[in-house]
């Protein structure tokens, strides 16, 4: 895929096809709104760690070409320069917003970005850990601005919800998963789908020089885990 600014790369994985909608077909349906719009379309994407802000993002900027995706996690030590010029981009996706606000520099290069995008008739997607409102702004006009954003919420799956989306990502690289598989993994490691989804990838790593089918013997010798 597309090297983007900056070193940051999307992950080949992050498709429409791959998320697990269960509970967040709203939020969903927004976002694919956004990037199917012709012109001049906002929005504000959040919810917990693990739901899958990134990999909608990411699904955007996939469909969309010459978009762009900004994790500001990732970016922080560029400095708000990393904004400058971008608003030029046919989407601009920036995740983890809640960690530049509350610092002036960064809210200015924000809200700049904002208007230049706004003015352009542009795409713009913004992904927290929570709604606008609750996010400690300097910039009064920046938090008026994202406050009224059309906002799309999404929930962390359940661990049903955690083993079909397992399954899904896993057929989808060619791999069969068992249920049996799905939730021994859930018994040995954390329940969050970031941690899952980098156990797929290490499993399908494994399981080029072997049979694809991820059975519970397979992912207990490749992962070192106990018997049981």
């Amino acid at each position: 895929m597309k090297q983007l600014p900056l070193g940051v790369r999307l992950h080949d994985r992050a498709i429409w096809a791959s998320f697990q909608t269960a509970g967040s077909q709203q939020a969903v349906q927004g976002v694919q709104h956004l990037a199917a719009a012709q012109a001049g379309s906002l929005g504000w994407l959040w919810g917990p760690s693990g739901s899958g802000k990134s990999h909608l993002l990411q699904a955007v900027c996939a469909q969309l070409p010459g978009s762009g995706y900004f994790p500001m996690q990732h970016l922080l030590s560029f400095g708000p320069a990393v904004l400058e010029g971008i608003e030029a981009l046919s989407c601009v996706c920036l995740d983890d917003v809640q960690v530049i606000s509350g610092q002036l520099d960064w809210e200015a290069a924000l809200f700049r970005l904002y208007v230049e995008v706004d003015a352009r008739q542009g795409r713009l997607l913004l992904a927290a850990d929570q709604p606008a409102v609750a996010l400690p702004w300097v910039l009064a006009d920046l938090r008026s601005r994202c406050a009224a954003l059309p906002h799309w919420a999404l929930q962390l799956l359940d661990e049903e919800q955690q083993r079909v989306a397992l399954q899904t990502r896993a057929r989808l690289r060619g791999l069969e998963m068992p249920e049996e598989t799905a939730a021994y993994l859930q018994r040995h490691y954390p329940r969050d789908m970031n941690s899952l989804m980098g156990l797929l990838d290490t499993l399908d790593l494994a399981s080029l020089a072997e049979q694809r089918r991820l059975t519970v013997p397979f992912i207990r010798s490749v992962l070192s885990l106990p018997n049981e």
